[in-house]
């Protein structure tokens, strides 16, 4: 009887790469990308909001979240991680596992952050973005117990006692910060600089009297200003919002003056695609549902209907506009 022939090395190659592949292989191993399943989502997804609760970030992420919630099948959870002006929420899901599970929604005060701290991350190139939400602006906010009516009338105040008026922000570095200084450096003022752990604390701040002037969102701040808790006297868009048409844009007074607030959401550097363009077409749809719309509208927001590579663009646009405001202020982390 013959022997049984002996097997090639190639043939035994191609028998253990077989099985290799046929082996279920532990998940560390494979590509998260690979390891993202059709049905996304299957699990809660996290959406973090850089900011302490009652904020515009937060009450634009909490109006997302109820409707991304129905959307997707899985409950959408805020997680409010509030330090740093932002950072410390961000560089959380910087440094997240790219599974489309870990969120973020920032505002324009992550453009600002770029312009003053020296990130461990590049704002732009680090991140998956995937949509522009929405664009609104800020507007100066003052107790009613303060005498000052117009933009004319705080000018002349502080000219008449410089640093004697102080303004709350949500933190140096952060948005309200910024385009507070930008106000400085076009209106020639000199009020003086008290940061907060967010807006939340800040228009509480203001409400108690610890300080006299805020640039809030308009968001958090319109019902404030409808209720007449507060007093609005301009607003820092371009032109005057619908929400509040009665107060004037802050260029009336301050020729130039323009500051933009925005809101995005992104992911980790290298979310699969798949998941980035399911994130855009649900926020995309969100955005037209006619009670968003218009509860949007109230708060003087503008919805978004645009691709992910628009959110790139307004951030580059805006780090390179922070950065000379930081610079003629010498604004400095911790200042």
């Amino acid at each position: 009887m013959n022997p049984k022939p002996k097997m090639r090395i190639s043939q035994l190659f191609a028998f253990f790469a077989l099985a290799y592949l046929l082996t279920p292989q532990p998940s560390s191993l494979i590509p998260v990308s690979a390891a993202v399943a059709a049905d996304y989502p299957t699990r809660p997804i996290r959406l973090v909001v850089p900011f302490a609760p009652g904020g515009g970030t937060d009450i634009m992420a909490r109006s997302l979240a109820q409707k991304l919630t129905e959307a997707l099948g899985q409950t959408v959870v805020v997680d409010n991680r509030a330090g740093g002006g932002g950072t410390v929420g961000v560089e959380t899901v910087v440094r997240a596992t790219p599974d489309g599970y870990t969120m973020i929604i920032v505002s324009g005060s992550y453009a600002a952050n770029a312009a003053v701290y020296k990130l461990p991350f590049d704002s732009v190139h680090d991140i998956a973005p995937v949509a522009l939400v929405g664009e609104t602006g800020n507007v100066i906010a003052l107790p009613p117990s303060q005498p000052i009516r117009s933009m004319k009338e705080l000018i002349a105040a502080d000219k008449a006692a410089p640093g004697k008026l102080n303004y709350g922000s949500t933190g140096t570095g952060g948005f309200t910060h910024l385009i507070t200084e930008l106000f400085n450096q076009l209106a020639g003022t000199k009020m003086t600089h008290v940061p907060y752990k967010g807006t939340g604390p800040a228009l509480s701040a203001m409400l108690s009297g610890e300080i006299q002037v805020l640039f809030g969102s308009l968001p958090s701040t319109v019902p404030l200003i409808k209720q007449n808790r507060v007093r609005g006297i301009g607003v820092t868009t371009p032109k005057r919002s619908p929400a509040i048409p009665d107060i004037p844009a802050i260029a009336e007074a301050v020729p130039g003056y323009e500051a933009v607030l925005w809101y995005g959401v992104w992911g980790p550097k290298n979310l699969p695609k798949g998941i980035v363009t399911r994130w855009n077409a649900e926020i995309r749809k969100a955005l037209k549902a006619p009670d968003l719309q218009q509860r949007l509208a109230n708060e003087g927001v503008e919805p978004s209907d645009s691709p992910p590579q628009r959110f790139n663009e307004v951030v580059k646009r805006d780090v390179a506009k922070w950065q000379k405001v930081v610079k003629i202020g010498n604004i400095r982390a911790g200042s």
